[in-house]
């Protein structure tokens, strides 16, 4: 609080906990003037640092999210603006107003897209931000963790007794050399359903401590998936997931004309699919042995092991990788299959009995 207070030159007080991570703490304090700011501050270990720098840098750029008040790369620290107590987009999809959801999703999206697009010139930016605020820190577009996912996947399934197709390493490989080159656009990194709020002036999102360029498919996976990496995870009614999906598509494309085709589009996502299943099983398989919620706090939530046969039926329709599709069928039938106990991922809460409204 002192070194914020320094950098913003007012005296901070009554510091409230907004909850943080293992690697950041996030406080709302009180200025001397009567005003409040959000003040994070990172652990100084490897991660920590690494989601420091993600986050000055990503910030900087002033694209989305909340204003950069100031940043202290001794402690390391950043003081944001404060948006206020707006709800999240996973509150509202967790709720029971179904038109407040729908709205949410779409304006999610939207933002999303118009991030996308408006990033695309913006790359060298981001990597001067990185090296002023870096200190030699790697940046995540220099992290293998693609190809790292795609050898814990491997080692999950002999773990598991599940002996991968033939050709699924290949497979893999080829389509990590197409993501990482296709179609790059700035993201926050972890654009969950709670990473953001709704406030009146639109969406604004939270939490860049993964900030880089990476392929818009990666992105736009999460409005089908819905939502790659999240804890909040549930099914969206099938009309509205297109019109969430075709929101953000409609405002990429105005900065990469070629995913107004359609087989350049579902391709793309498939690939997308493809690369977050992998992650997420790598992830998520070892803890499925005993299931659990995806949270363990929120309520309602799925548990893991609904989320990643959820995950598995979808990318066992990616007909162009016969390896990976056979291995999600695998893994369904050898894995998911023991799961006599739980049931089918149901949609959001706030779309029980859901009628989509009149557009």
């Amino acid at each position: 609080m002192r070194a914020a207070g320094n950098l913003l030159g007012t005296e901070l007080s009554t510091p409230v906990d907004l909850g943080g991570s293992r690697r950041s703490t996030v406080l709302r304090c009180r200025t001397a003037g009567g005003g409040s700011v959000i003040v994070k501050s990172f652990s100084d270990d490897p991660r920590g640092l690494r989601g420091f720098v993600s986050e000055a840098a990503g910030l900087s750029l002033g694209l989305a999210g909340p204003e950069l008040l100031g940043v202290d790369t001794d402690v390391p620290l950043v003081v944001m603006a404060d948006l206020g107590d707006a709800p999240s987009l996973a509150d509202v999809l967790l709720g029971e107003d179904p038109e407040a959801a729908e709205e949410g999703l779409l304006t999610w999206a939207r933002g999303l897209g118009r991030l996308a697009a408006g990033s695309v010139r913006r790359r060298a930016d981001l990597a001067r931000l990185w090296t002023r605020y870096g200190n030699g820190t790697p940046s995540w577009e220099d992290e293998p963790w693609l190809e790292r996912s795609a050898t814990a996947l491997l080692a999950q399934l002999a773990e598991a007794g599940v002996a991968a197709p033939p050709g699924l390493a290949g497979e893999l490989a080829e389509i990590r050399t197409v993501v990482e080159k296709e179609y790059p656009a700035f993201t926050p990194g972890d654009t969950c359903a709670d990473n953001n709020l709704l406030t009146p002036e639109g969406l604004r999102l939270i939490d860049f401590e993964s900030a880089c360029f990476q392929s818009v498919f990666l992105t736009a996976a999460y409005c089908r998936m819905p939502f790659a990496t999240c804890w909040c995870v549930f099914r969206i009614p099938a009309g509205l997931a297109e019109e969430v999906e075709s929101t953000f598509r409609a405002e990429v494309v105005t900065a990469y004309p070629a995913l107004a085709e359609d087989a350049v589009w579902q391709a793309g996502m498939r690939r997308a699919i493809a690369v977050w299943t992998t992650f997420m099983t790598a992830h998520m398989l070892p803890r499925a042995a005993e299931d659990g919620p995806m949270h363990r706090t929120r309520r309602p939530v799925p548990t893991r092991r609904q989320v990643l046969r959820h995950r598995w039926e979808t990318a066992g329709a990616i007909e162009e990788y016969p390896a990976f599709a056979e291995t999600m069928r695998l893994l369904l039938r050898e894995v998911a299959g023991r799961w006599e106990d739980t049931p089918p991922l149901p949609v959001y809460p706030a779309f029980g009995g859901y009628r989509r409204s009149s557009r």
